[in-house]
């Protein structure tokens, strides 16, 4: 896709993941996934918005699955948009879309025009993961370099959004919630101007360094029994991740903790990226470099991920819930790495935009499921439940990598020993 600069070869003898010889664009990729994350109030704060209009919880829970429904959309349609008409052309109208939809979201009292603000907004919200994912598929040939950029993008992303979550609890009193979704459509149409500035245009029928057009299609995707084990596998993980922005919430709402309380913990959060994400990305970036596959690593992230976020149905406290919000962290890191390594493994060139989008539904569905089984487990069993069943569910995607393991492997068979 970018054709200002040459594919970048292995790590340097520092390990540090080749940071110095990035193209512009994918410096300018990793810089606005950044903004948007860390200015990007309206997610984390929209039930609160909600809940400061009055609606009922019934309305209020309908309109947040409408977000999601918008995401699960959004991700297939901008991973099938970047393979067809370009990254940067992708990238530019999604969010010129979300600069201008955010706006009207903020100001909208109105039900019906609730739900078609919060869909548009839903679409929008993660058009640059399979996009960036993309990018880094076709600029990187080496797996070890990939995977480096690739935990440095989930850097970004969960740093800026835990400066997002502390950000908003301290400005959501004196600003108020609908500033903060203006200031995030402003954020957004930055990223507009910056890739229109710095990614070149390039031809999106054609692969950058194979040639080979661009010919991927949903029916052979869905066929890949390996993207669906994966699929599967990522949902329960994700789940578990989720749990830090939507079942935290609810459980710490229970326990009569504040939103300035949630923001502590998402403080907490960005310390332990801060501290763990240039070990382990250095770390993960040799692991890459391997012949195998990431299943391992991705089965542990999972548990990991399971474990931490059950532990926050037996905390009370604001220390308590922010402890498990530390410890999720290396799951964090290796989860979304392991998902990417996996991923380019699996996904034909032609079609890395395709199977990014589609993999960007597992997101989506975990941002749906985990508040909806926190709330059933609370309903029927209280913290104690809520725990139990995040733990079963991290488990069950560890389980769901020893069958993904060995069609990875069949795809790619690993070399013959000398």
């Amino acid at each position: 896709m970018f054709t200002t600069a040459a594919p970048v070869g292995r790590p340097d003898q520092a390990g540090n993941g080749t940071t110095r010889r990035w193209p512009a664009a994918i410096w300018t990729l990793m810089a606005g996934t950044f903004l948007v994350r860390g200015l990007g109030f309206t997610y984390p704060f929209l039930p609160y918005h909600l809940n400061d209009l009055h609606l009922s919880t019934r309305t209020v829970s309908t309109v947040l699955a409408v977000f999601g429904a918008g995401w699960l959309l959004g991700s297939i349609l901008c991973g099938w948009l970047a393979d067809r008409i370009g990254h940067r052309a992708t990238l530019i109208t999604t969010m010129l879309l979300a600069a201008g939809t955010l706006p009207l979201l903020a100001q909208a009292h109105a039900v019906p025009a609730l739900f078609a603000a919060t869909f548009t907004a839903g679409i929008v919200y993660d058009a640059s993961r399979p996009v960036f994912t993309a990018a880094i598929a076709d600029t990187f040939p080496d797996d070890g370099v990939r995977a480096s950029v690739n935990a440095w993008r989930h850097f970004a992303v969960n740093v800026g959004a835990a400066v997002a979550g502390t950000a908003g609890g301290m400005l959501a009193g004196p600003l108020g919630i609908p500033a903060l979704i203006w200031v995030n459509a402003t954020a957004c149409a930055l990223f507009a101007f910056l890739v229109w500035h710095f990614l070149p245009a390039a031809d999106p029928q054609h692969h950058p360094h194979t040639g080979e057009p661009r010919s991927g299609n949903y029916r052979a995707a869905l066929g890949d029994r390996g993207l669906w084990l994966l699929l599967l596998a990522s949902l329960c993980a994700l789940t578990c991740a989720a749990s830090l922005f939507s079942s935290m919430p609810m459980l710490m709402a229970e326990d009569g903790l504040t939103a300035a309380d949630y923001g502590l913990t998402q403080t907490a959060n960005a310390g332990a990226v801060l501290l763990l994400s240039p070990l382990l990305n250095r770390w993960l970036s040799r692991q890459a470099d391997g012949p195998r596959p990431m299943t391992g690593l991705f089965a542990a992230s999972s548990i990991i991920l399971g474990a931490s976020m059950g532990a926050a149905g037996f905390a009370s406290t604001t220390l308590g819930y922010s402890a498990t919000a530390a410890l999720a962290v290396p799951g964090e890191i290796v989860v979304f790495v392991a998902a990417s390594d996996l991923l380019n493994r699996l996904s034909p060139p032609s079609a890395r935009g395709l199977y990014a989008g589609i993999w960007g539904t597992t997101l989506a569905g975990a941002v749906v499921i985990a508040p909806a089984l926190a709330g059933w487990a609370l309903a029927h069993g209280g913290d104690q439940l809520a725990a139990a069943t995040t733990f079963t569910v991290g488990l069950l995607g560890a389980a769901l990598c020893w069958p993904l393991a060995a069609l990875v492997r069949r795809a790619h068979p690993l070399p013959a020993l000398r």
